[in-house]
């Protein structure tokens, strides 16, 4: 039976106020549905984290922030650091993501440093993967997923069972694309052997390609598919509980 993490990332999107509401209902809504199978995660801004510690039912949800400096302190304007996101009570943290590649240059250079640091600090790292549309056109989706899960070699062996990976198929983040069954299936499939094969484990291998209320029954049923990184319909606060619902009847 799986163990599925519903992961919502709100990207930069929701003022404190409004993330106090989400989370108060959110509270209020989960109290009524059996979680001893699934976990559910809420990925938010900086700003809002503080505002969600002081709300969050920690039995219920956990909080996670979606990027980190690797330092403890120091002189990086602008950065927020492992311990302040412990001190904002997160217990996850989202590394890779490919807004990050993509828009602030992150490499596995870099992100083998951020991994071992939040790892050091006790904090979980969702990994995240995945290849653009001219990458699997030209058939290199797997080279390009083999060259980013290098990272996790850099790894004390007893900490790989801390992290998570998240597949997301860079053209289908935000698009209202969706890879089809077939593609999430071969690439989850991919991913586990590649698991297996260089550190005799498996991990949570969530799903991050615009997955929705709609489409996330089928999504969530595929074979090593553990949960779901969700962007937009994370904002939502009845879209996002259909897909915890979802979850829960898969389990």
């Amino acid at each position: 039976m799986k163990k599925y993490l519903i992961a919502g990332n709100w990207k930069m999107n929701l003022l404190q106020n409004d993330a106090q509401i989400f989370g108060n209902n959110l509270n209020n809504e989960l109290l009524n549905r059996n979680l001893s199978d699934s976990e559910v995660l809420v990925c938010a801004p900086f700003t809002n984290l503080f505002t969600l510690k002081n709300i969050q039912n920690e039995t219920l949800w956990a909080l996670g922030a979606q990027n980190m400096h690797f330092a403890d302190s120091g002189a990086y304007t602008g950065e927020v650091s492992p311990l302040m996101l412990k001190d904002a009570g997160c217990e996850y943290v989202i590394l890779g993501h490919s807004e990050r590649r993509q828009y602030f240059g992150e490499d596995n250079e870099l992100l083998t440093k951020k991994i071992n640091s939040a790892l050091h600090h006790s904090l979980k790292p969702i990994f995240c993967i995945g290849e653009t549309i001219e990458e699997r056109n030209n058939n290199i989706t797997f080279d390009i997923l083999h060259h980013q899960l290098e990272v996790l070699k850099n790894v004390e062996p007893h900490q790989i069972s801390n992290i998570t990976i998240a597949y997301e198929p860079v053209w289908a983040i935000g698009t209202g694309l969706t890879a089809n069954s077939k593609q999430i299936a071969e690439v989850h499939s991919w991913i586990n052997n590649y698991l297996q094969i260089n550190f005799s484990t498996s991990l949570k291998i969530l799903y991050g390609g615009s997955m929705n209320a709609g489409n996330s029954a089928e999504i969530l049923a595929i074979d090593n598919v553990s949960g779901g990184l969700i962007g937009g319909a994370s904002l939502k606060l009845d879209q996002f509980l259909q897909i915890v619902d979802n979850a829960i009847q898969l389990t």
